[in-house]
């Protein structure tokens, strides 16, 4: 099978906001994972620095990078860690990322 080309996965999937869903819940996530503490692994993934190199040009992106621009396009400019701590203003953003 090759590549599934774009229109292809909306006739597949019909109106599903896939990328929209994706976003929602990896604000979820984040949510969740930031209350945890920064004692779990799963934090420290959450904050990381990729490792290794990558060819010149494009500088290698982290899991916050994605989490930053999730909140942007959201219309939210504060920290997102502040954000995570409450679950409920948090909640809303999920819901508005949807």
């Amino acid at each position: 099978m090759g590549n599934i080309q774009n229109i292809e996965l909306h006739n597949l999937y019909g109106n599903a906001a896939i990328i929209r869903t994706l976003k929602s819940r990896r604000l979820r996530w984040t949510g969740h994972v930031a209350r945890i503490g920064d004692g779990r692994r799963s934090y420290k993934l959450l904050l990381g620095k990729p490792e290794g190199k990558r060819r010149s040009g494009r500088p290698k992106i982290k899991w916050e990078d994605n989490i930053i621009w999730d909140l942007k396009e959201i219309s939210y400019e504060g920290d997102w860690k502040a954000l995570a701590e409450g679950r409920v203003p948090c909640r809303a953003y999920v819901l508005a990322a949807m």
